[in-house]
């Protein structure tokens, strides 16, 4: 009997721990299940930069296991193009994996609009804005037909947004195009109200108060809504004091606990790096510099430092046109080649020929090709007005460093080789003498008295003249350029020009001029 007593009470405690551990991962009845939230912050300007970010920062929210992604807009918008890629990237791929909140911490203007309404929720901070996605084109005019067939697609992609997470169709159109007029009218029979444009009024006075009803977008104006109205009107679910406000907002609506603080997620430094360098005004500044750099490196015999700069800047140029997808493997492969081909005619052919010329034509075809985003095999030619303003921008960006090289290579000449310790960047330009002789950049034997040249003088090339060189004058080592044509070691020069930061000279029947 004891033990029949024992084999029970076994039984039963068994039952117990079953029981215990199939409710082990449920929650307790009444307790709300417990959710993770990561805030991804969108703002500045909507770029190829931020929509790579974007991708890389949801795809490690979802890898930690969140429930809700909050992207935090605060932007005055950007590149439309952009702002598709990143629509459509919540639309079909995120919303699927986890609950998509928009929260418009100052303004979701223009493509920020376009990003917000694909969340499946949008939640305004007091005091904010949200609207007017006209397409615009900067340094131009959209109009016509142009005009339309953005703005077209533009609607296209709000609407698609609209049925896909609930929102008014035809006020979210109206953030697009000026032209339609959208009123408010209350449905009688369900109490609440809806959204037509003018042309598509319901007419039933039986089905909805058509007496009563409001204008809410005039037909000569973009609609931009406030986080009231826009909560007013559907287009905000909610109107909250700050990110913890619509958190609970979130945890009240869908019965769930925020697990702690949200986890956040930034543009790291090389990502930021990456857009502030395809900057137009910093495009400009490293486009002067490596034009300078060149500039002083074939101004003075050798390899050095502003060889080095140049070069430096020209990498970090393609570098971040690559990184941001404007420049493809081909477009590096074309510069690389020019380079080569340059530097060939440069320092191996005399004079200046075929390879040069390709050279000159495979640096500016790559440096075209990485002003615009183009599919592989595609000609690298812009298709559309935004991809159009993309260009200009790029193509603005090399005019002002271009400019900015030519005037400050006039000042670097004419000042720099005034300044003793920066003077030996570049070759010492010469000054005349009351005796018509010149001082030039020189050596001069230990002991020996200051030596002087002056036009005629002749020496022998100690330094082969590609075209710049060295070549001695009695007793003086004078670095020396050509007119082009490469003279080799101990043939005889003689000096024909000194002007500027240059001493001419030329070869001698004697001395003869060297090949290659």
């Amino acid at each position: 009997m004891r033990n029949l007593r024992l084999i029970t009470s076994g039984l039963v405690a068994l039952v117990l721990l079953s029981c215990l551990w199939v409710r082990a991962g449920e929650p307790v009845d009444g307790a709300a299940p417990v959710v993770r939230a990561a805030v991804i912050v969108c703002e500045d300007t909507i770029d190829d930069g931020l929509y790579k970010s974007i991708r890389r920062r949801t795809g490690e929210a979802l890898g930690e296991g969140i429930e809700y992604v909050i992207y935090e807009i605060d932007t005055f918008g950007g590149d439309l193009f952009s702002a598709y890629n990143i629509s459509e990237y919540l639309l079909h791929e995120i919303n699927a994996e986890a609950r998509t909140v928009a929260y418009v911490s100052k303004k979701a203007i223009s493509a920020g609009a376009l990003i917000s309404v694909a969340c499946e929720d949008v939640i305004m901070k007091e005091k904010t804005r949200i609207g007017d996605c006209a397409p615009i084109l900067l340094g131009g005019k959209l109009e016509g037909v142009e005009r339309e067939k953005i703005e077209t697609d533009t609607r296209a992609a709000f609407a698609t947004s609209a049925k896909a997470n609930n929102y008014p169709e035809v006020l979210l159109e109206a953030m697009v195009t000026r032209q339609i007029e959208v009123y408010k009218v209350k449905n009688l029979k369900t109490d609440e109200y809806e959204f037509f444009e003018t042309v598509q009024l319901p007419t039933d006075a039986n089905e909805y108060d058509l007496d009563n009803k409001v204008l809410v977008v005039k037909d000569d104006e973009l609609l931009t809504l406030t986080a009231s109205e826009a909560v007013e009107y559907g287009v905000a679910r909610a109107e909250v004091a700050d990110l913890q406000g619509a958190l609970d907002f979130l945890a009240e609506r869908d019965g769930v606990t925020f697990a702690g603080e949200p986890l956040v997620l930034r543009t790291n430094w090389s990502e930021e790096m990456v857009r502030w360098l395809n900057s137009p005004a910093v495009m400009a500044v490293l486009v002067t510099v490596a034009l300078l750099g060149v500039y002083i490196e074939f101004s003075t015999p050798g390899i050095g430092l502003p060889g080095l700069v140049a070069a430096i800047c020209f990498v970090t140029i393609v570098g971040s046109k690559y990184l941001v997808g404007l420049a493809d493997w081909f477009e590096v492969l074309l510069l690389v080649a020019g380079l080569i081909l340059l530097l060939i005619e440069i320092f191996l052919l005399p004079g200046f020929g075929v390879a040069g010329f390709l050279g000159i034509a495979c640096i500016l075809a790559g440096l075209f090709g990485m002003l615009t985003e183009n599919d592989p095999g595609r000609l690298p030619w812009p298709q559309t007005p935004f991809q159009w303003d993309v260009f200009m921008n790029g193509v603005l960006g090399l005019a002002l460093g271009f400019v900015g090289f030519v005037v400050v290579a006039c000042i670097v000449s004419k000042y720099l080789p005034r300044l003793r310790f920066l003077s030996g960047l570049i070759l010492v330009p010469a000054s005349l003498r009351q005796s018509s002789e010149i001082r030039v950049s020189m050596t001069r034997a230990p002991g020996s008295e200051e030596s002087r040249v002056k036009v005629g003088d002749v020496g022998r090339v100690v330094a082969r003249l590609r075209p710049a060189g060295r070549a001695e004058f009695g007793d003086a080592i004078v670095d020396v350029v050509s007119r082009g044509e490469f003279i080799d070691k101990e043939a005889k020069v003689e000096i024909i020009e000194i002007h500027g930061n240059r001493v001419v000279v030329a070869g001698i029947e004697d001395g003869g001029a060297g090949g290659s």
